[in-house]
């Protein structure tokens, strides 16, 4: 009874039965499930839309929902996180967002290549930017954008971060939604308004696409 240690490989990367002598049945399922994570695509699942319209809420639970699917690295990059740290400095003419939101494809990017899952929350108002990091990503991985569709008004009764309120009080300037445009995705993978479904509807059904899509290990 004798297998080559090349055999072993190539019927864990084929998810080929193995000798039942081998090994105990749950080592030859982590042998096999490792295996099956390799020939995995990495992902960026990329949450664009207006302030207060659920980006970080929706990225934090798929965030812990993924973690208790998959065995692979996940990472989430919050757009408020990536500003304080990676673009401290920054400011918000049109320039220095698109240098933001690339920053953050950048980063994405590299998670992705390396088969893991980034997932990323951004107002990211500009087109090209998204434009910019789809291209980027997509040479080496999968690319999900999660359009959140949630009507202004709805956005700025919620008014999280009390934005909007500073806005219309002339404390900030540049507020997208307000006195700065949000270019609205011409063909996101996902489009979800969360006025109209609960947290736990939204979070169900980005994994459904996901899973038909074949994008879980």
């Amino acid at each position: 009874m004798r297998i080559s240690g090349t055999e072993v490989r190539q019927k864990l990367e084929n998810n080929e039965p193995l000798p039942e002598w081998l090994s105990f049945p749950e080592i030859v399922s982590e042998l096999r499930a490792n295996a099956q994570r390799k020939k995995q695509k990495g992902l960026t699942i990329f949450f664009t839309g207006l302030p207060s319209s659920g980006k970080s809420t929706l990225a934090r639970m798929l965030y812990y929902k993924l973690l208790e699917m998959q065995n692979r690295d996940i990472t989430l990059l919050d757009g408020d996180v990536i500003r304080n740290n990676l673009s401290k400095g920054l400011g918000f003419s049109k320039e220095d967002r698109y240098t933001n939101i690339t920053r953050l494809g950048f980063v994405a990017h590299e998670i992705t290549k390396h088969k893991g899952i980034a997932i990323c929350s951004a107002i990211a108002p500009y087109a090209d930017a998204r434009k910019y990091n789809r291209e980027l990503i997509s040479q080496t991985g999968n690319y999900i954008e999660i359009y959140l569709s949630t009507p202004l008004a709805v956005c700025i009764k919620r008014d999280v971060k009390k934005l909007y309120s500073m806005a219309k009080n002339k404390k900030l300037k540049n507020m997208t939604g307000i006195d700065d445009p949000y270019e609205i995705p011409t063909h996101p993978e996902i489009t979800i308004d969360t006025a109209k479904k609960s947290p736990e509807e939204c979070i169900d059904l980005i994994l459904s696409y996901l899973k038909t899509n074949k994008l879980l290990a």
